[in-house]
């Protein structure tokens, strides 16, 4: 059986949480408690393109005051 998460010809979509992180979610499957679909149904490139685009922070959102907005630099 085909991994559903890394099914090339799989449709995609995109969920975000609280936090700010991204995750890349099979359509056919139920959005997680806490996370939140920023991207409709599309292919497994377009939701990478998107997410690639969209996340420019890796940093969790309740660590962000703690680093300051350069990652801690003065």
């Amino acid at each position: 059986m085909t991994n559903p998460f890394e099914n090339e010809g799989g449709t995609y979509v995109v969920l975000m949480n609280s936090e700010g992180q991204y995750s890349l979610w099979p359509a056919f499957l139920d959005v997680p408690s806490g996370w939140t679909p920023v991207f409709e149904e599309a292919s497994r490139s377009d939701c990478i393109q998107y997410i690639n685009s969209n996340w420019r922070d890796l940093r969790p959102n309740s660590l962000k005051p703690a680093i300051g907005v350069h990652g801690g630099e003065e």
